[in-house]
């Protein structure tokens, strides 16, 4: 799933549990789109989304907690502000923008060069097609998330640099 924790750190219920796998929901979609209803893929983006909104607002709830401790007013909205926009730019792109679009141009070109260069029967391409993209899930993931750490590191990350990284990858 994810590194293992150091002792005595707090379990991540959005990277460290099977629900960071509702994160790629959309990439199953997007390598069952030639199989299923269009309504199917877009669920699919429903569901990436919604874990994304919610491991941005949980970041923001436990940056808001920290400062509750120390002192409750001194930046408290901005260090909430921070982490809320920080993961969500950051699981909008590495989660769902990059992987789906990777995903639908994989099996886009699959299914393409499958017809061009077989006599496979349609739902043989359509069905190799689909497996091609399942396979090249696991083999984008962490490529994507190492570039969009780079790319936030690199673009939004240096508006606030005396804040800190927010947890996001």
């Amino acid at each position: 799933m994810s590194e293992p924790q150091p002792p005595g750190t707090d379990r991540d219920l959005y990277r460290d549990t099977w629900v960071r796998y509702l994160g790629y929901a959309n990439e199953v979609g997007e390598a069952l789109r030639s199989l299923v209803p269009t309504a199917v893929v877009w669920l699919s983006y429903g569901v990436s989304s919604s874990y994304v909104v919610a491991d941005a607002i949980d970041k923001g709830k436990k940056a808001g907690a920290v400062g509750e401790v120390s002192s409750p007013e001194a930046g408290h909205s901005t260090r909430v502000t921070l982490a809320v926009v920080d993961t969500f730019v950051w699981q909008a792109l590495a989660s769902v923008a990059i992987p789906g679009f990777t995903i639908n141009r994989v099996c886009a070109a699959s299914l393409y060069v499958l017809g061009a260069v077989t006599r496979w029967p349609l739902s043989v391409r359509k069905w190799t097609t689909t497996t091609i993209g399942l396979l090249t899930i696991p083999v984008i993931i962490h490529p994507i998330d190492r570039s969009v750490d780079f790319l936030m590191d690199s673009s939004l990350r240096k508006l606030y640099p005396s804040a800190g990284k927010p947890s996001s990858s």
